[in-house]
Parts: C-alpha cells; structure tokens; sequence
C-alpha cells in the first residue's frame, strides 16, 4: 500500500511509488492507472566492460510496474538488465506505451551496445534486450519487431552499430520508436516492419579542456534520441540527450514529420530525457542533468517551453537525474532516481 505523501523538503512534490529499480519512461493506460518501465538492476552475470568503465552484470531484473489506486505492483517481471554491480545506472526496460481505448502495454527494452554484442548474452537478453515488445495480462511477453537486428542491417545514421531503443509511441496501425543508440526515428508496422521516419546527424562541438587537444578543436556529438511524443500538430517531437562531451544547453527538441527532414522547434536544453504536451498544448521538457551529465551534479529540471522559445522551470530541486514523464490532468508524473536501484521513485508536480 503506497500512501501519497509529500517528498521531504519539496512541498510541491507528492510521492506516488517508491522502492523502484532505476525507473523510466511512463505511460497512462486508457483507465488511468499509470505504468512505469523498470530498468532493473542488473544480476549475477555474466558481466561485461561498461561504456563508462567499470562492469556491467545481466540479470533478469527489469520489471513493468503498474501505479494505480495508491498501490503499486510489478504486472511484468523477469525482463533483462544490465547495471554496475551496484544496480546503478542500469539498460533495460526503458518506456511504456498505450494505444487509445487498449489496455495492452507495449514497452521497449535497451541494449546499448553494438546489436552483434547480444550474441554473449544468456538467451533472455538475446530475445527481449534490443526489442520492442508486447505485455499480457498474465504478466508474460511476446516480441513485436527487433530494433537491434534492424539497426545491425540498416544502420540508419551510417555510424558505429549501436543500438538502444529508448523511447516507444503506440500509433495507429504501429508503433514509433526513438534509437537512442542509432540516432534515428524509426516506424514499425502493425506486423513488425521497421522503417527509418528520420535521422539525426552529429554535429561538431567544442572539445572539453580536459581532454587536452589543442584551442579551438572540434569533435563529433552525436545526437541520442531519447524520447518522442505526438504534438497537437499531428507531428512527431523528439527531444535529444546529446552524447559526449553533454555540453550545456546543446540538447534540441525536433519536429518531424514523415518524408521531410527534422526542424529544430526548440533549443538550448542539457541532457533531455523526455519529453510532453499537456491538454494545452505546451511543451515541457524534462533534463536528466540540468547542467550537464559531466558536471557531476546529479540535478534535474522540469521545463516548459514558453511561447516565442522561451523556458521556465517548474521544478528541479529534489529531482535527482530523472528518468521518464507522463502528464495528466494538470500534474506531470516523472520517475525520480532513474538511475538508482531500490531507491527510484514516481513523484507528481502540478504544472501552472
């Protein structure tokens, strides 16, 4: 039994589920019960070199968890994992989506890493990590389309394979998927066909100082999808995270639409993580590091976007590198600590 109360020191913050394991994306079921991908917290192994150094360990922790009627439970169990011995900073289950008037949960599972890579991984992680899949009402799963696979034979961005499904909008007749790993928008049909809706190229940015290259060198920032969402418009927008060096205010919030090139709609955002419209039709933005994931300060923000490009910030003190949005009835929901295990959170913030 979850007791909403206020999180200590925000007044503003109400805490709607606790003890989760580096909570995502989140999605309101046609109900209105709310869903929250759990990216788990990894296990006993096998292990393997992580990008930031250190060990990455598979275990089958991740986790669908199901917020409704101040009681929370874990509907879909048993989902792959891969995090720092610790249980930080986990890929695993990453968004939850919903059709209209279905309560059929679909959600996608991260991989981040080359899809020739899941080769190594014990047979969950080689059938579930890298996908999108489909949730049942008995708590099991069946695959939809293998994200990984495509971006292995397509590469879209014409770069390193790297795969990482991050966020999934179920549409009509299919589904919209933002590859944070490939830097591309991508469609799949109602029967799984994966096709490229848009493509996010690198840019050049400044080095950081530390890395000790001469005044003046650029190198390549990759851009990292990480969320997407339908606009009032009927366009897709999709909000970026930015890959190294992160710096500050280079994140950028796109508009596509099928057949044309992205357009910038908003800018100079750190780190977005997600993104949503409210019933008004304001964009907010949420940041996983507001000033930036090198800074070392783990502190969010949750952002709307003023008319005329402007920002406003409706919270961030309290948020700690948040993970996933939903917004409802005037409230966001946001899932707080998303790169924690045991400790992760879904809080909601009344938005003016």
């Amino acid at each position: 039994m979850i007791s909403p109360g206020v999180a200590q020191g925000h007044s503003s913050f109400t805490v709607i589920a606790t003890g989760l394991d580096n909570p995502r994306g989140l999605a309101f079921a046609p109900n209105g019960a709310l869903y929250v991908a759990e990216a788990g917290r990894g296990g006993a192994g096998p292990c393997f070199p992580g990008p930031e150094g250190g060990d990455t360990c598979f275990g089958a922790s991740g986790a669908i968890t199901k917020i409704w009627k101040h009681r929370q439970s874990r509907v879909i169990t048993g989902l792959p994992s891969l995090a720092a011995p610790d249980g930080a900073d986990a890929v695993g289950p990453s968004d939850v989506s919903f059709r209209k008037g279905s309560d059929r949960v679909y959600f996608t599972v991260g991989l981040g890493a080359d899809p020739a890579l899941r080769a190594q991984l014990p047979p969950l992680g080689q059938q579930a990590s890298g996908w999108l899949l489909r949730g049942s009402h008995h708590g099991s799963w069946r695959q939809v389309a293998d994200i990984a696979a495509y971006e292995a034979v397509a590469n879209p961005d014409g770069g390193l394979p790297d795969s990482n499904p991050n966020s999934v909008l179920a549409v009509r007749n299919g589904w919209v998927v933002a590859d944070a790993g490939g830097n591309s928008l991508l469609r799949v049909s109602a029967h799984g066909k994966i096709t490229t809706l848009a493509v996010f190229p690198d840019v050049l940015v400044d080095a950081p100082p530390f890395l000790g290259l001469p005044p003046g060198t650029q190198i390549p920032m990759q851009a990292v999808p990480t969320s997407v969402t339908l606009g009032p418009d009927g366009a897709y927008y999709v909000g970026q995270l930015t890959g190294f060096p992160f710096p500050p205010g280079a994140a950028k919030v796109y508009r596509v639409v099928p057949g044309q090139a992205p357009t910038v709609y908003a800018e100079g955002f750190t780190n977005i993580i997600d993104i949503g419209f409210d019933h008004r039709g304001r964009l907010f933005v949420l940041e996983i590091a507001h000033n930036g994931l090198l800074s070392g300060d783990p502190t969010g923000a949750l952002i709307r976007v003023k008319s005329g490009g402007g920002q406003r910030i409706v919270a961030s003190a309290g948020l700690t590198n948040p993970g996933g949005l939903a917004i409802r009835h005037g409230f966001a929901f946001v899932s707080n600590c998303g790169t924690c295990a045991g400790t992760g959170e879904v809080v909601r913030i009344p938005l003016h």
